[in-house]
């Protein structure tokens, strides 16, 4: 199968947002009135982000959600995306799974994909999303603002314990490990949760990296610090409290990553209101601690002790 066929066996899908889509030199889009574009792309490296002999359908639905993910951080809706892939070979039931997996996320976030590129060579997925958020709406890492509580949605950990897991550092029950599985291969981008932060968040970011790493882009763009406290940290109900006492379990709930959950700060009188979007969503959202004036992340452990933790999320130059 030659290179354009490939694509248009497996890429070429009707589009609703899209001018002109995938089959020209390039996709035509309109950005509605009053409405700015955000754009964001991730790469994800087979051995680095997955595992290459990973299920090809899980890989398609996480290369997306990774992307939708960011788009909800920033309070915007997706729209469009672009794939590159490289492939090591033109293997049709890999290519029909991996495919699937990323028009099922693609159709649950109502996404089109309008263009890319494919070529030979070594597993590689670069997406580039885009979508749109109201002009001055858009929720940025910078906007943090001193005693703005810290609230993160979603469980921590869950993607990092499967990793480990699967790693053979830790070994879980077979019904946690589903569990944490599915956190691991199949994310859920919270889109309706940014959305409704647009006029509630002073702040956001996805928890790609691990929940420390994260937080702290938020710091270091706004120039504040923080405070949490590890008890409040929401995670799987398999740790246990004696579990928080092992640094290995710790550090794959404050840094493991993967977990792509929103951590947002908001100002303290907008505290009922969150609760009632956690009911609304039927979505977790936890205070965990609060924005402070002096610059640094400081941790407070189980017994109100201050926790130093170096290994703060992944880093891959690091």
């Amino acid at each position: 199968m030659s290179e354009f066929n490939l694509i248009k066996q497996h890429f070429a899908r009707p589009t609703r947002h899209t001018n002109l889509g995938v089959g020209d030199d390039a996709a035509l889009i309109s950005v509605a009135a009053g409405m700015e574009l955000a754009i964001s792309a991730d790469m994800l490296v087979a051995g680095t982000h997955f595992f290459a002999d990973a299920d090809p359908y899980q890989i398609g639905w996480k290369s997306l959600a990774v992307n939708v993910s960011d788009m909800a951080a920033m309070g915007a809706k997706p729209k469009w995306v672009t794939l590159a892939i490289a492939l090591p070979d033109n293997n049709p039931q890999w290519l029909t799974a991996f495919s699937r997996g990323f028009f099922a996320c693609a159709s649950e976030f109502d996404v089109d994909l309008i263009g890319g590129d494919t070529t030979r060579g070594p597993l590689n997925i670069c997406v580039q999303i885009m979508g749109e958020v109201p002009v001055g709406k858009a929720i940025k890492r910078s906007g943090a603002s001193v005693n703005d509580e810290i609230w993160v949605s979603g469980l921590l950990g869950n993607a990092a314990l499967a990793l480990a897991h699967i790693q053979k550092k830790i070994s879980l029950p077979e019904d946690v490990f589903a569990i944490c599985a599915t956190a691991l291969h199949a994310p859920q981008a919270r889109v309706a949760l940014g959305l409704s932060l647009r006029n509630i968040a002073h702040s956001a970011i996805d928890i790609s990296d691990g929940l420390l790493a994260d937080l702290g882009h938020i710091l270091d763009a706004s120039n504040v610090g923080a405070s949490i406290k590890l008890a409040n940290i929401p995670h799987s109900e398999y740790v246990t409290h004696d579990m928080l006492l092992d640094k290995n379990i710790i550090k794959r709930i404050l840094a493991g990553g993967d977990d792509y959950e929103l951590c947002f700060t908001a100002p303290v009188n907008k505290h009922a209101e969150i609760i009632a979007l956690s009911q609304q969503l039927a979505l977790p959202l936890t205070c965990i601690g609060h924005i402070t004036q002096n610059t640094g992340l400081v941790i407070n452990g189980l017994n109100n002790e201050i926790m130093d933790i170096k290994d703060t999320g992944f880093d891959h130059f690091n």
